[in-house]
């Protein structure tokens, strides 16, 4: 039986008192990031063959079902306001298209098929690279896309929280982080949910990072489309320039990004 599916560790939930329900929950999403931190070795092998093709033009593609669809379709929403980057950089693709990420689509997960018809409509090509997020590592709208992925030699990765499951086989690198059985059994939006979104965290930030959208520790490239980004830039650019942060929002509104705005500060513009 897959780990995911095995029986929760605890028993007779609804007879638990609220305080131990959250308590128990808790002890169970401790276990979390340790599960992560043993798969390291794999997040690092990904993210090291996803960048040189990213560097070449190159887009990153998301692709689930439910839960582990809906948090691609965040990580990769997140990108262009953090970074800067265009919206089709990383693309997040759910099984059933737009509308199942409000509401679940019945047996949209079952199609072999169209994952793959989804990327073909993003004119995915071999510089791309696509990561299926399947808790379980059978998902067959996953499955089916990574399997012709990898015959039109375009890079694929997976995440999972299942060891040695069918995913793997059409994954040339596969993530399995197996966080163990849920709290309440088979519910993968509880800690195999959560290990998804730490490790997508991981690769878009140090892909991000690495092609150059971070100075230092800054977000020097972030969309400035709310007050409190704004302020957050204008301090950066006052850190960055020594000038005050009245004058330093000035530049800032000017030349839209932190970056461009000390730059030109630096040339004297």
């Amino acid at each position: 039986m897959r780990t995911t599916e095995q029986e929760s560790l605890y028993q007779n939930l609804d007879n638990q008192t609220i305080f131990n329900l959250l308590t128990q929950m808790n002890q169970e999403d401790f276990k979390v990031p340790e599960a992560v931190r043993s798969s390291i070795p794999q997040i690092y092998a990904l993210v090291v063959n996803i960048l040189p093709r990213m560097k070449k033009g190159g887009r990153l593609f998301y692709l689930g079902a439910g839960t582990s669809g809906r948090l691609g379709i965040l990580d990769a929403s997140e990108c262009p306001p953090t970074y800067g980057v265009s919206h089709d950089l990383v693309v997040g693709l759910i099984a059933g298209g737009d509308g199942a990420i409000r509401k679940a689509v019945e047996f949209a997960e079952d199609d072999l098929e169209m994952g793959w018809a989804d990327l073909q409509k993003n004119n995915i090509s071999e510089l791309d690279s696509v990561i299926g997020i399947a808790a379980s590592g059978t998902t067959p709208y996953v499955i089916g896309a990574l399997k012709l992925c990898q015959e039109e030699n375009i890079l694929t990765g997976c995440i999972t929280c299942n060891a040695n499951s069918i995913i793997r086989k059409y994954s040339d690198f596969p993530i399995e982080v197996v966080v163990g059985p849920e709290y309440v059994t088979g519910s993968t939006r509880m800690k195999a949910g959560t290990a998804q979104k730490l490790v997508l965290n991981m690769i878009s930030t140090a892909l991000m990072i690495k092609l150059g959208k971070v100075h230092g520790n800054k977000m020097v490239d972030m969309q400035l489309s709310n007050d409190k980004l704004v302020a957050r830039g204008s301090q950066m650019v006052a850190e960055a320039t020594h000038l005050d942060i009245k004058k330093a929002k000035e530049y800032l509104l000017k030349h839209g990004s932190v970056r461009l705005a000390v730059k030109a500060f630096k040339d004297g513009n």
